[in-house]
């Protein structure tokens, strides 16, 4: 009986918490970042605020965990590039293609995704903090075990041509939420004019890995 007692608490402790990140992402959707009250996070979830804690150590620690289960890059754990580095025969090319097409889309179809690089952008906060630096240290140990053995040299070059397409990415796809659907007279929310900037995409990929 202790033990599913214990399985049970533990059941409803991840409910909870669930609760909490859900409601975070429906406040940020629906008000934005000013949004973030204790007060207002909990009556959105339909717990007691003191909860929040008692699971995350309070609102910093909500936010840090918010937003590891929302941003791309942190996802691409240096787990999953281990596993990929044995099959790269090609520089990565095949891989960044990938990840810059996914991105394209998991920002395109994730609102709060937005929010957040809004917030990023908008306001310092310690949490989004070590959104960025996980951000880099994901990236770093990607450029160092995949890029620069291929590009040596001019690994740097290669950097800076993936900052220009992340970022690019990353602002079509809020542009394209905010302000309108037309961009350099493509529209970003209608499926013809997203699968050219696709094709674009892997052209501007093939192009650096063929030149630089």
């Amino acid at each position: 009986m202790e033990r599913k007692s214990s399985a049970g608490s533990i059941r409803n402790k991840e409910r909870s918490k669930k609760k909490f990140l859900d409601a975070v992402g429906k406040i940020l959707k629906t008000r934005g970042y000013a949004g973030l009250k204790v007060n207002d996070i909990a009556k959105t979830a339909g717990v007691d605020k003191k909860m929040i804690y008692t699971y995350f150590g309070g609102m910093d620690g909500l936010i840090d965990e918010y937003i590891r289960t929302q941003d791309y890059w942190i996802k691409v754990t240096t787990d999953k590039v281990d596993k990929i580095i044995p099959e790269t025969n090609d520089g990565g090319e095949s891989f960044i293609k990938e990840m810059l097409l996914s991105q394209f889309d998991y920002v395109y179809s994730n609102k709060e995704a937005q929010k957040l690089m809004l917030w990023s952008i908008s306001e310092s906060r310690k949490s989004l903090r070590k959104l960025i630096d996980a951000q880099e240290e994901n990236g770093e140990y990607i450029f160092e075990n995949i890029f620069e053995p291929y590009f040596k040299e001019r690994s740097a070059d290669f950097r800076a041509v993936m900052a220009i397409m992340v970022s690019g990415l990353y602002y079509l796809n809020i542009f394209s939420s905010v302000n309108g659907s037309i961009f350099c007279g493509l529209d970003v929310n209608a499926a013809d004019g997203r699968e050219k900037i696709k094709r674009a995409i892997s052209f501007l990929v093939e192009q650096t890995y063929k030149n630089l």
